[in-house]
């Protein structure tokens, strides 16, 4: 079930990646696994931390290490989705814009 999709700004690549209101999310710790529109994924899964300190949600922690070994760049998409599979587990794919 796709969360959502974003087009990345240099906000979301310097500050952490605000989501849009529709996300639904909770303020929580969400582990993740990070692939290419390839299907090519970062070795290991990766925590990523929501906050709401700024009043709206915003993928922090996690986030900026997943956007700097994943090497997005302002422009390239990502897409938030939860699989279910006996367990919630969370799957972001990340889309370069080049």
């Amino acid at each position: 079930m796709e969360i959502f999709t974003k087009q990345l700004t240099p906000v979301d690549l310097e500050r952490g990646l605000v989501l849009p209101p529709r996300s639904n999310l909770e303020h929580r710790e969400l582990s993740t696994i990070v692939e290419s529109s390839a299907g090519t994924r970062l070795p290991d899964p990766v925590t990523i931390y929501c906050s709401t300190t700024s009043g709206r949600l915003v993928f922090t922690r996690g986030w900026l290490d997943i956007a700097r070994d994943a090497g997005l760049r302002s422009g390239d998409t990502v897409t938030f989705y939860q699989e279910v599979n006996g367990g919630a587990q969370y799957k972001m794919r990340v889309r370069n814009a080049g």
